[in-house]
């Protein structure tokens, strides 16, 4: 991740859903989404948290690790896509790491530069819901 992003307005105040198992990623994406002026909930560094979290706390998007401590995150998608709250995926496989798994949801490549993770969950925020 890289610096130099303006403060993107349509994000402020958002609550955003970190699914992230590897800290030092998470504590940075967390840093960059408040600087953005949103609100994180989270990390989840294991399924079963973000599960909770993704059911039952008051979230607008969620930024979602593919690989979350050797299981694959498409529940906690589910659970978000039943919800009809936006999400994107982020993972240092593209495309690949999806496999074909929810094809319409923004993929973020790792590592990421700051406007690209706000370009993408802007660009999840304005699909319309599932």
């Amino acid at each position: 991740m890289t610096e130099g992003a303006a403060e993107p307005k349509s994000l402020e105040a958002l609550r955003i859903l970190v699914v992230e198992d590897e800290m030092l990623v998470a504590m940075e994406l967390g840093e960059i989404l408040q600087g953005f002026g949103c609100f994180v909930i989270g990390p989840a560094s294991r399924i079963r948290h973000a599960l909770r979290l993704a059911g039952e706390a008051e979230i607008d998007a969620a930024v979602l690790d593919v690989n979350v401590a050797g299981e694959k995150v498409f529940p906690v998608a589910e659970v978000l896509t039943r919800r009809g709250v936006p999400f994107v995926f982020a993972t240092g496989y593209g495309a690949a790491g999806i496999d074909g798994v929810f094809p319409d949801s923004p993929i973020l490549q790792k590592p990421y530069a700051e406007a690209a993770l706000a370009a993408a969950l802007t660009d999840a925020l304005s699909r319309p819901a599932a």
